[in-house]
């Protein structure tokens, strides 16, 4: 057997396989199918101050090898979430990751001070609009980056700070320079691309929002060379994501440079996702001779031109 556990932030966790959040709610769903407590971590659903009723319907279309997204962060807020699901949520032995959204700088301030000390980690959702610049997300530009990273980060004071970054960006290792320049303690990346899909008979986009969050299979390639570039730009641990669907897929973004991966569209297609990759990364170990996953971590061997 293999050893699984990963060191992230001074977090250890179990295996480096975190379900990725707004794919597997609070997890009580989940735990209902298998014990959650047998994967790494758990990002919760985006929690904002208060509860949000999410954007209007439809807004969630299928493609090929993707789907598209525009939930809206739908949530219960951050007090209902400490109130009612964070101790059953800790008590099944996963990390505790609690991801968070806000509308100005101060609500980012505000619910990372709520949530300091009763969370493993708090990961910030940066992809949300800065209502002081005209609705563009936060993580669009380097500047903004810093900016609500540090105001996130003097909200804690005893809990690690994970950013969350965009890949609808120029540069994205510019942007992860800029979450550690304003003190992230790790980045994880990619969130969703921006995307479309039409229906031809009426002539209108499927989705109530018309663009959406652009996640699943299709979109890993991608990923897995935007956390390469991150890795080789940072100095602080990266979590990866995008289209992860077995430990095959896991392995690539570990040898890419990540620390951790995180899982969600998978969960849609297959509930038992995760723990078959728990299970994969074991198995393949194995059978290459590998001791500790964490070994993986920037194996890449890159071609020679």
């Amino acid at each position: 057997m293999a050893n699984l556990s990963v060191n992230l932030c001074g977090i250890q966790l179990k295996n480096p396989v975190i379900a990725a959040s707004g794919t597997f709610g609070f997890g009580r769903e989940y735990n209902e199918l298998y014990d959650i407590g047998t994967i790494g971590g758990v990002s919760t659903k985006g929690l904002t101050l208060e509860p949000r009723l999410g954007n209007p319907t439809p807004r969630i279309a299928e493609s090929r090898g993707v789907i598209l997204n525009a939930v809206g962060l739908q949530n219960p807020g951050v007090e209902h979430f400490i109130s009612y699901d964070l101790d059953w949520l800790k008590s099944t032995g996963t990390a505790v990751i609690a991801n968070v959204a806000g509308k100005t700088l101060d609500d980012y301030k505000n619910i990372c001070a709520k949530l300091d000390g009763l969370v493993d980690m708090v990961e910030l959702n940066i992809s949300c609009p800065n209502v002081r610049s005209g609705g563009m997300a936060f993580g669009i530009k380097p500047e903004t980056v810093e900016e609500v990273t540090r105001y996130a980060k003097s909200g804690l004071k005893n809990t690690p700070l994970m950013v969350k970054l965009s890949p609808n960006v120029e540069s994205i290792a510019t942007n992860a320079l800029a979450a550690q320049k304003g003190g992230a303690d790790c980045v994880s990346l990619i969130n969703t691309l921006t995307g479309m899909a039409i229906d031809i008979e009426r002539r209108k986009p499927i989705i109530a929002n018309n663009t959406g969050g652009v996640s699943g299979a299709g979109v890993k390639p991608i990923a897995v060379r935007m956390v390469y570039e991150v890795a080789q730009a940072v100095e602080i641990p990266v979590v990866g994501m995008g289209g992860i669907t077995c430990a095959e897929d896991a392995i690539e973004f570990l040898m890419a440079g990540a620390t951790a991966v995180q899982v969600g569209t998978a969960n849609f297609t297959d509930p038992y996702a995760m723990p078959k990759i728990v299970k994969g990364l074991n198995d393949w170990c194995d059978k290459h001779g590998v001791e500790s996953v964490s070994e993986l971590t920037g194996a890449l061997q890159l071609n020679q031109r």
